[in-house]
């Protein structure tokens, strides 16, 4: 699946998951956002379930999957996977390549390693090879 034009993210979806992240500054949050037919987006926090969730994520295999059960029920397609950094940049880690089981998404990390600097960067990973894409803010 090619993409050319880079993904317009909402101004209040940013927000919500910087939002997130601060609200949990030691560990990682992770989550869904899907894409609703009408272009809105919508966001599906996750318990992160990894025994190191200082420096990983691991998606709670339950609330996962009822996600994209909703999903599904309403229309909706996975757009991005997301997750913080609460220490390191917003670039994915070794885990974060080796666990991607969505090449098809986007995926997002956001960065609280600078102080007074929130950093958020997407990715599409496949086949154990990230690529960082451009991201684009809208106001809607």
């Amino acid at each position: 699946m090619m993409h050319t034009n880079p993904p317009q993210l909402p101004r209040k979806l940013i927000n919500q998951l910087l939002h997130l992240a601060q609200l949990s500054p030691e560990h990682e949050i992770c989550g869904l956002i899907s894409l609703q037919p009408l272009h809105t987006y919508h966001c599906y926090p996750i318990t992160n379930t990894a025994k190191q969730s200082q420096h990983q994520f691991l998606l709670d295999s339950s609330e996962h999957i009822a996600a994209m059960k909703t999903m599904r029920e309403q229309n909706e397609t996975l757009f991005a996977i997301y997750h913080s950094h609460p220490h390191a940049a917003a670039i994915p880690s070794l885990s974060d390549i080796q666990l991607a089981a969505y090449p098809d998404a986007l995926y997002l990390i956001i960065s609280l390693n600078t102080k007074g600097i929130l950093v958020l960067r997407g990715y599409r990973i496949n086949q154990q090879h990230a690529i960082e894409i451009p991201l684009e803010l809208t106001e809607y």
